[in-house]
C-alpha cells in the first residue's frame, strides 16, 4: 500500500473536512482574498467566465469556489431529446450497469445498492446506466440536471470522506459507496433518474436549490426526506445543487427510456454537452 493510500485510511477525515470548512467560509479579507488567488493560480482557475471576475467581491473563499458563471459561459445542446453533461470536470466511468454493478475502475467495482443506501431504489437501475463525473478543484462546482425532472425523495448517506481523485479512485474498494453522500431520486418523462453527490476530503458542504446544505451536519444514521407532493420540478439545464471543492456526481438512469453515448475515460466533460439520448424506445 503507497503511503498516500495509507494516509486516506487513518486521517480524521471529517475533523480535517469541518477545518477546511472553517477556513472556506471565513470572512477576513486578506485570508480569503489570499486562499483565493493561492486557488486561482495553483488551478489555474478560468475566472473570465465567472459571474462576477472580481476576486475581492467573494465575501468568503466557499463564496468564490461556488461561483456562478456569467449567461452564456456554459449553454445546453440544441436538441430537446438530448441527456446534458450535468457538470464540468472528467468522465471517471460511463456505461451499462450490469446485474447491479457498477464498474468504478480496473478490478474495482460496487453496486447500485451500496450506492444508493437501498436495494428497493437500487431496483429500477439494475440493467440501466450510469455516468460518474469527476469535479477537480479548478471546474465550476455547481452540478445542473441532465434531463427535466421531479424531486422524489432524498437520503443522506453517513460514510467516510475518502479523496475521489483518479488516484485514490483506482486504488480504494467501492470508494463512492462509501463515503458520505447525498442520493437525490427524481421522477421523469422517460423514467427514474438518481443524481448522487458524493463527498470527499476536504469537501465540507453539499448544498441543493431545494434545501440548502445537507452535508454537513455530518450524521451517524441515514437521514431520508420525502417531497413527493410538493411539486419541486427542476428543468433541464437547471442548477440542482453544488459542491465546495472537488468531488464526484453519479448519474443513474434505468435501461428503458436513456441511453448514454460511449465517452471514454477521463475525457474532459462540459456542462450542457450531450451525454446521451433520453425518449429511446423501451423494450
Amino acid at each position: 500500500m503507497s503511503p498516500a493510500i495509507f494516509l486516506q485510511y487513518v486521517l480524521p477525515h471529517r475533523l480535517l473536512s469541518s477545518i477546511a470548512r472553517w477556513m472556506a467560509y471565513g470572512r477576513f479579507g486578506p485570508w480569503k482574498n489570499w486562499l483565493i488567488r493561492l486557488a486561482v493560480s495553483k488551478f489555474n482557475i478560468n475566472v473570465a467566465e465567472a459571474a462576477d471576475p472580481r476576486l475581492e467581491n467573494y465575501p468568503s473563499f466557499n463564496a468564490f469556489f461556488t461561483r456562478a458563471l456569467k449567461p452564456g459561459a456554459r449553454t445546453a445542446d440544441a436538441d430537446p431529446s438530448t441527456l446534458l453533461m450535468p457538470a464540468d470536470g472528467k468522465m471517471s466511468q460511463i456505461g451499462r450497469i450490469q446485474d447491479g454493478r457498477i464498474f468504478q475502475a480496473k478490478g474495482q467495482q460496487f453496486t447500485a445498492a451500496e450506492l444508493l443506501g437501498d436495494a428497493e431504489a437500487a431496483a429500477p437501475f439494475a440493467d440501466g446506466w450510469f455516468a460518474n463525473i469527476y469535479l477537480s478543484p479548478r471546474d465550476y462546482h455547481r452540478v445542473h440536471m441532465p434531463w427535466s425532472g421531479t424531486l422524489v425523495e432524498t437520503l443522506h448517506v453517513p460514510g467516510r470522506l475518502f479523496s475521489v481523485a483518479p488516484w485514490a479512485v483506482r486504488k480504494i474498494p467501492r470508494l463512492f459507496a462509501r463515503n458520505e453522500r447525498l442520493v437525490c431520486h427524481f421522477d421523469t418523462d422517460a423514467g427514474p433518474m438518481c443524481m448522487v453527490m458524493v463527498g470527499a476530503l476536504l469537501v465540507s458542504g453539499v448544498e441543493t436549490v431545494w434545501n440548502g446544505v445537507n452535508i454537513p451536519t455530518y450524521g451517524d444514521q441515514p437521514w431520508r426526506l420525502d417531497f413527493r407532493g410538493q411539486g419541486i420540478r427542476l428543468a433541464r439545464f437547471a442548477e440542482m445543487a453544488r459542491f465546495n471543492y472537488g468531488s464526484t456526481v453519479i448519474v443513474l438512469l434505468p435501461r428503458d427510456g436513456f441511453k448514454l453515448d460511449d465517452i471514454a475515460s477521463e475525457a474532459p466533460t462540459r456542462l450542457g454537452q450531450r451525454m446521451g439520448q433520453a425518449g429511446t424506445p423501451r423494450g
